[in-house]
């Protein structure tokens, strides 16, 4: 099966970093969309207080992390639809990687991704043995089975508007299609805000065939914790929970606690964006005085960035400034003159990035 997949792309990108990591002043590492700051403290004494944790934990999870989802969702996203399904899953990761399987696509079966993408959307189709079909626009794809959306975007930043996702929706309703909303970054919206698949505006009232997914490892700092949530659909919610528990993917119960306490304060998470704010400003400020473009990034935690060059050329010439990013030829042909620059460095490093692009 290896054999069937892309290499890794970080493998690839392993030599730069050791380029950027040789410059005097040290690498300031903007390739990887990692947070670097802490996890909040009423995270960590919810995970201490579960540490006494000798049970198994339940797939579908504590009724109490469904309350949290439910109001979390509610709040943020204006989320209120009756009878929401939920899927507790060990890292959003995790599920774009499984979830064609997990849905029992059949080998054959297209599974549409947009045309500049994360990498997983595709490696998941293949692992279940699916055809990948790249475009922005599934409507020409007749017999799709899934179809990914991403607002707003990895890589790109770009966002969605209400109006296209419900035409996507309706068109995939019509054919027995699932559309997939990966919706990890829907809290970092800078000049627009992106909108869920499972708002009104979007789903017309209905949860049928729409399914999004969430994360707190960019809101809350929890990457290491890996939590993550599928929401919509119930029936569908409902054979992903069977698979998983023949499977035995099951968030641990201190993880769940955890994300109770993570989900149900909003503190950590506005500190968080403020902290996210102020260092795309730095970035795309001096990016742009040094003939940089930014194109898109409306939201999101990534500047999409171009010199109209080839994407390794300008990765070289920044990892020659100390600086690393990603090519973004790892996300789609159509990424090949970009680069994607994340915000998740600290704020010491940020700061040395507009002097690097001077020297």
């Amino acid at each position: 099966m290896a054999d069937s997949l892309p290499d890794f792309p970080w493998d690839v990108l392993a030599p730069y970093g050791d380029i950027a990591r040789a410059h005097a002043g040290g690498i300031v590492d903007v390739s990887v969309g990692t947070p670097v700051d802490p996890t909040p403290e009423v995270i960590q004494v919810a995970l201490r207080d579960a540490a006494n944790s000798p049970g198994y934990p339940t797939t579908v999870g504590r009724p109490e992390l469904r309350e949290a989802v439910l109001s979390w969702m509610s709040r943020t996203l204006e989320v209120n639809e009756p009878g929401v399904g939920m899927v507790p899953v060990i890292g959003s990761k995790e599920m774009v990687a499984w979830l064609p399987t997990l849905l029992g696509l059949r080998a054959g079966s297209r599974v549409v991704v947009p045309s500049i993408a994360y990498p997983t959307y595709a490696v998941g189709a293949l692992l279940a043995g699916c055809e990948v079909v790249a475009t922005d626009t599934p409507e020409e794809v007749d017999d799709a089975a899934l179809v990914w959306l991403n607002s707003p975007s990895n890589p790109t930043g770009a966002v969605l508007s209400a109006d296209r996702m419900a035409k996507v929706v309706e068109w995939a309703r019509h054919r027995g299609a699932v559309v997939a909303s990966d919706e990890c970054y829907i809290t970092l919206g800078w000049q627009e805000q992106a909108t869920s698949v499972l708002h009104h505006r979007v789903s017309c009232g209905r949860l049928d065939g729409i399914l999004a997914l969430h994360s707190l490892s960019k809101r809350s700092n929890m990457a290491g914790y890996r939590y993550g949530f599928l929401a919509g659909d119930p029936q569908i919610a409902a054979d992903v929970l069977a698979v998983r528990k023949h499977a035995g993917m099951m968030v641990p119960l201190p993880i769940q606690a955890a994300a109770i306490a993570g989900l149900a304060d909003d503190a950590h998470a506005d500190a968080q964006r403020s902290r996210y704010a102020r260092r795309r400003e730095v970035l795309r400020t001096a990016l742009t005085e040094h003939g940089f473009r930014i194109d898109h990034s409306e939201a999101g935690l990534y500047l999409w960035a171009t010199r109209d060059e080839d994407a390794w050329q300008t990765v070289g010439w920044l990892a020659d400034r100390g600086i690393l990013v990603a090519p973004g030829t790892f996300y789609g042909d159509a990424g090949a003159r970009h680069v994607r620059v994340a915000l998740t460095a600290t704020d010491e490093r940020i700061d040395q990035v507009p002097e690097r692009l001077s020297a």
